[in-house]
């Protein structure tokens, strides 16, 4: 019997399919192709095929139409690469999407009878989320348009989706209700094994400048794929000579980039909002107990995470980062925003504590609080590890989507 043939497309191969293309890839009884823009990059069976970068010329003359637009071109580039697949005589029996860009727009067309599965990550709406979230950008009636039109290319795809995967309910919820009866809910998954603190080293870490981090100090760690208001690194920042006053023996040890994944880039001059904020917060000498670490390998970064006593983590009401889960798998003290969906995740009190986003005195009053109760933080650190364990274990999320899929191929 000829092997099942899966499709996966996503613009940044392999995001979120990771795990799952893996997986499927060492199974006999499937075939396994990935159609991406981004090159140079393989997995082990899996064929990749690519589309090219859209042309980001701006062309209409209507400024609310530039992310429509921007999702056809993606939808169309996508469209020539499916049809020269289509004339070597490939026909996926189900196609796995990541729609964001404009992906999913036409692949309906082209394979009329295959199994789609649309990935439902985010859905944009005037309240509730992002949008309006942050007093640093107050929503516009242009802006409530222009993100109602961002869901212009989502809703197409998730439309002609046979099933839609969200991988949290806070993120299922932001959908519109006529889609949610076909929306899924498996997370991601996280390695739960890898992260086991009961088998991680405990050596210190050692910052790119030379500073030795172990159980004498106080480490407490913040991690973002970028350092941005999306993830409140500017209310950190402006928290930090607070912090720094209060634990005269903590180091701060933050993760991430400098450039944006979601959020606007600062104002000239600054090329980042990491050159935003030190502009604005001086730290005295105590700047020396701050160390930026840029991007880390994943090792690197599991051993930050053990040497951690306590993890920051903050995100407006958006998209919940692998980074939190990451951090509750690993047994952290967690300190986190009170946003919707970190709530899901972890229960105040229980899981970790919670503040208000904005509120930089509460976060320092909590961390605070943590530090100083290691009964009830080793109580935490352990329910922490337990939720994730339970919830967002690999091995049980690879599962449910594996499950997933053999119900919509047999029509389910």
């Amino acid at each position: 019997m000829a092997p099942c043939e899966i499709l996966f497309v996503h613009q940044n191969m392999p995001g979120q399919f990771r795990h799952l293309a893996a997986t499927l890839a060492k199974t006999p009884e499937f075939r396994v192709t990935f159609l991406t823009r981004r090159e140079g990059v393989a997995m082990p069976g899996v064929t990749v095929a690519r589309y090219p970068s859209p042309d980001a010329r701006r062309e209409t003359s209507e400024p609310l139409l530039a992310p429509v637009e921007m999702a056809v071109r993606f939808g169309r580039a996508v469209l020539s690469a499916a049809l020269e697949l289509r004339t070597r005589g490939y026909a996926p029996h189900l196609i796995v999407v990541h729609p964001g860009w404009g992906e999913g727009l036409f692949l309906r067309d082209v394979w009329p009878n295959a199994r789609i599965i649309s990935y439902g990550e985010y859905y944009y709406h005037a309240d509730g989320g992002d949008i309006g979230f942050d007093p640093m950008f107050p929503a516009t009636p242009e802006g409530l348009a222009r993100a109602r039109l961002m869901n212009t290319h989502l809703l197409l795809a998730h439309e002609q989706a046979d099933r839609v995967l969200s991988p949290t309910h806070w993120q299922k919820d932001r959908h519109p209700a006529l889609l949610r009866d076909r929306i899924e809910v498996i997370f991601d998954g996280v390695d739960t094994a890898r992260l086991d603190p009961a088998t991680r080293h405990t050596a210190p870490f050692v910052t790119d400048d030379g500073a030795v981090l172990g159980v004498q100090d106080e480490v407490i760690t913040y991690v973002a794929r970028n350092l941005e208001p999306h993830r409140g690194f500017p209310v950190l920042m402006r928290a930090l000579p607070r912090l720094l006053a209060q634990r005269p023996r903590a180091r701060i040890v933050i993760v991430g980039g400098e450039d944006v994944s979601y959020s606007p880039k600062p104002r000239h001059p600054h090329a980042s909002w990491k050159q935003a904020m030190l502009a604005e917060i001086d730290l005295g000498t105590a700047a020396s107990r701050v160390h930026f670490v840029g991007k880390l390998p994943y090792q690197r970064y599991v051993d930050l995470l053990a040497a951690s006593s306590v993890h920051l983590y903050l995100t407006y009401p958006f998209v919940l980062s692998w980074s939190c889960v990451e951090a509750m798998a690993a047994g952290c003290l967690i300190v986190a925003s009170d946003t919707g969906p970190v709530r899901e995740v972890i229960e105040h009190g229980r899981h970790g504590l919670l503040f208000p986003f904005f509120d930089g005195e509460a976060m320092v009053a909590a961390i605070c609080d943590a530090l100083e109760d290691p009964v009830r933080g080793q109580a935490m650190r352990e329910a922490a590890r337990a939720r994730a364990v339970e919830r967002y274990d690999l091995r049980t999320c690879l599962l449910a989507q594996v499950s997933l899929l053999d119900q919509v191929l047999a029509g389910n």
